[in-house]
C-alpha cells in the first residue's frame, strides 16, 4: 500500500551526492536510486547544483515537519524549534533553496550524467 497522504521534499547539494566516500560504482548506484525515487508521487527530490546561486549558504541540515516543528543538525548536536516564527523562517529559507534546485526530468538527466561519469 502506497501512502500518498503525506508529501516529502528532499533537497541535497551536488557536493553531497557526488562526494566520493564510497566506491564510484556504489556512488553511481545511489544516484540511480535517487533518480528512481524521484518518480514517486509523494516524493519530490531536488538537487542544488554546484555554482547555483542560493539565497544563503546552507550550513546545517534541517528538517521541517509541517508548520509546527523544525529540527536542525549541527556539529555539536541537534536543536528543536517549535515557535511558529522559527518554523516560518526555516520554511522561507527552504523555499529559497528550492528555487535554486533541479527537479523532475532536469534532475534525472543530471543524475544520469553523474552516474555515467562514475562508471567510466
Amino acid at each position: 500500500m502506497l501512502y500518498t497522504s503525506k508529501r516529502f521534499t528532499f533537497l541535497l547539494t551536488e557536493q553531497a551526492i557526488r562526494w566520493p566516500v564510497i566506491s564510484a560504482l556504489a556512488l553511481a548506484e545511489q544516484m540511480d536510486r535517487l533518480s528512481s525515487l524521484s518518480y514517486l508521487p509523494s516524493v519530490r527530490i531536488g538537487v542544488i547544483p554546484l555554482g547555483a546561486v542560493t539565497p544563503r549558504t546552507p550550513l546545517n541540515t534541517f528538517t521541517i515537519y509541517d508548520t509546527s516543528l523544525v529540527t536542525i543538525e549541527t556539529s555539536a548536536g541537534s536543536l528543536v524549534l517549535c515557535d511558529g516564527q522559527d518554523v516560518q523562517s526555516y520554511s522561507k529559507e527552504f523555499e529559497g533553496y528550492e528555487e535554486s534546485a533541479l527537479f523532475g526530468e532536469e534532475l534525472r538527466v543530471r543524475l544520469a550524467e553523474w552516474s555515467a561519469a562514475c562508471r567510466s
